[in-house]
């Protein structure tokens, strides 16, 4: 399964300068370091969750702050995360169903909250 998802990234992907730095920043990763840098990614995740059970808004400034936090870990571990391609995430976090369905494990509608935090914080970025 995740050498199909490694060819779909290759065929949407990988003419990109995000796909070649990812291919680079990762080439040397063990096991472990997959390991903890998915995992961090999926803390963040839960954290969008905690925020919205907790009547947080997706604009709130918590919320924008977990956006923010996202796009360091994705920058840190992946590849950089500019905010076209943040925006771009949270889009495909809620058109993907496999995405959703993934961010969805922490609870119905956490994909959609994610999203709508990314939109705010990028919006709130590129106000002139």
């Amino acid at each position: 399964m995740h050498s199909d998802w490694e060819a779909e990234a290759r065929n949407r992907w990988g003419d990109t300068d995000a796909y070649r730095e990812h291919s680079e920043k990762t080439k040397q990763y063990t096991k472990e370091k997959w390991a903890k840098a998915n995992a961090g990614l999926m803390a963040i995740l839960a954290a969008f969750a905690a925020c919205r059970d907790s009547g947080i808004g997706a604009e709130s400034e918590q919320a924008r702050a977990l956006a923010a936090k996202l796009q360091a870990h994705i920058t840190e571990n992946y590849y950089t995360c500019t905010d076209e391609i943040l925006t771009g995430l949270g889009v495909m976090y809620v058109t993907d169903r496999r995405f959703r369905q993934n961010i969805d494990k922490y609870g119905d509608g956490t994909a959609e909250y994610a999203a709508a935090a990314i939109e705010a914080y990028c919006k709130g970025r590129n106000r002139s």
